[in-house]
């Protein structure tokens, strides 16, 4: 399988990032707060927004209250790191499209801090580019992100990959226009015809180019 592009998008938590576990950490203990249970938490918050997440499970608070939860939750993901690692073949992709002069960004629901946070101690390299939650006014599933993130490379959606992993992010990304490649792509969206490729992992792509057009060949193989 191969692909062209000008240039790369990435979401980063579960795509470039394994940061599951303080995630569910954290958000249990939310929902241990507000009388909701593990499962109920853990099967609507992954890809979005955090203030969606909490808006969605705090319908009759005001917006005073659901930014205190924000600010906290903010405050404990940004400082608890234990777990988070690079997932295979990230830092390889991201080292290889620095080195061949790939414009690529971070585009992630996550805010600042805890963007930086895991960008960093997963090792990965520093994007030129990021889109976060302060930079959006609708976050995933809205096209918004993926829609800023090619802007802030100066290029067409349909000329970037978008690499994904969640179904809010995969919809956002495909809504945009972009390219997609999902990775471990959950069941309901791996039968969307509309992704291009489905992958287990990022240690399966590789990178060559630019070529005469500025355009790049992202090649898949069969196995990680």
């Amino acid at each position: 399988m191969k692909l062209k592009a000008k240039g790369f998008l990435f979401d980063l938590d579960g795509t470039l990032a394994d940061s599951l576990a303080v995630v569910e950490r954290c958000w249990c203990k939310f929902g241990e707060r507000i009388g909701k249970s593990a499962e109920e938490i853990i099967s609507y918050i992954h890809g979005k927004p955090a203030l969606t997440s909490l808006r969605h499970f705090l319908p009759d608070a005001t917006e005073e209250e659901v930014m205190d939860y924000f600010r906290w939750l903010e405050k404990m993901e940004s400082e608890d790191m234990e777990g988070v690692v690079a997932l295979p073949g990230a830092v390889a992709l991201l080292t290889r499209l620095n080195e061949i002069g790939a414009p690529w960004a971070i585009v992630t629901s996550g805010t600042v801090p805890i963007a930086h946070g895991r960008q960093q101690a997963a090792g990965l390299p520093e994007p030129k580019h990021w889109v976060t939650f302060e930079k959006v006014t609708k976050g995933k599933p809205d096209p918004e992100p993926f829609l800023l993130g090619a802007n802030v490379l100066s290029l067409s959606p349909k000329s970037c990959i978008a690499f994904e992993d969640a179904t809010a992010g995969i919809h956002s990304a495909l809504s945009a226009g972009c390219q997609v490649v999902a990775v471990h792509a959950p069941e309901e969206m791996a039968r969307r015809d509309e992704i291009n490729v489905i992958i287990n992992s990022l240690a399966q792509i590789s990178v060559m180019g630019p070529d005469n057009n500025g355009d790049y060949e992202l090649l898949v193989s069969n196995s990680d």
